[in-house]
């Protein structure tokens, strides 16, 4: 029964992953063109407009808010992407009986604090007005025009070689991009993220010595126990940390509805949904 639990979640994660790779692969790059569309007219003295893309970052951020980062753990191309290619990369190894390479715990957890040098440096550019003459340097727009059938990619050579050591990364790392170097993930971590949705555990129902949850976290987090007003700013909400416990002991931080039951998912999979449609992306 467990066994088909995490398949039919595995199974509707891959699912809604895949469904906003392919029609929605395009709010990342437009939520992020919102925080540099603010830092650039804060840095000219000109006024913020309520643009298209101000409002994407704004939705997202307050659906973050509520719902935790589950539009980095569900709804995110880069995220996805990046999952697409672990997974790839494991099984190759697995048909090859060769070890998964992987970073050293050591190594990640110094790496996790890159993203936000990265979201700074590229506020401080746009704020000083220098961001625009890089055109051709960002990962994100080189991904956007390949995913769009566009590989007019001359004057975006730096951004190509970015692009092509990100991929590489994620093959090695899970969740490479996300965890150390994407900007819009360190700005979702800074938010106060409200504790209802975050997940849970029941500490003292764990089994002595189990560390399984952190182990299977893609961030390599320590869950918060009952009760704890914690809500940590790098865990993805992917929920895989839901299935691997064998006490079930992982819930919600609102007990009363189980955030890893699949009807809630599809909940706020639908939310996400409702307000990209009501915004327009």
């Amino acid at each position: 029964m467990a066994s088909q639990k995490r398949k039919m979640h595995q199974y509707l994660r891959a699912a809604i992953q895949i469904y906003f790779f392919i029609f929605f692969s395009h709010t990342f790059t437009a939520a992020f063109g919102g925080v540099k569309y603010i830092a650039s007219q804060v840095g000219a003295g000109e006024k913020i407009e309520w643009t298209a893309f101000v409002a994407l970052l704004a939705g997202l951020c307050g659906f973050t808010i509520v719902f935790g980062r589950f539009f980095c753990g569900f709804a995110c191309a880069f995220g996805s992407l990046g999952d697409g290619l672990h997974a790839l990369y494991r099984w190759i190894c697995k048909k090859c009986r060769k070890k998964p390479v992987r970073f050293p715990e050591k190594l990640c957890g110094g790496l996790s604090s890159v993203k936000y040098l990265v979201l700074a440096a590229i506020v401080a550019f746009c704020f000083f007005g220098v961001y625009a003459s890089m055109r051709g340097s960002s990962p994100w727009d080189v991904f956007s025009m390949l995913h769009a059938g566009d590989l007019r990619l001359r004057g975006y050579i730096p951004g190509l070689v970015s692009l092509v050591l990100i991929l590489a990364g994620m093959c090695v790392q899970e969740r490479f991009f996300c965890r150390f170097l994407c900007p819009m993930g360190a700005v979702f971590s800074l938010l106060p993220v409200l504790p209802f949705f975050s997940l849970r555990r029941d500490r003292g129902a764990c089994l002595a010595k189990c560390s399984g949850c952190t182990r299977k976290c893609p961030s390599d987090i320590s869950l918060p126990e009952d009760g704890s007003c914690e809500t940590p700013g790098d865990c993805f909400q992917c929920q895989k940390c839901i299935h691997i416990c064998p006490r079930e002991n992982i819930h919600c931080g609102w007990q009363e509805i189980r955030g890893n039951g699949v009807v809630f998912t599809l909940l706020r999979a639908g939310l996400l949904l409702g307000l990209y449609i009501w915004m327009g992306a």
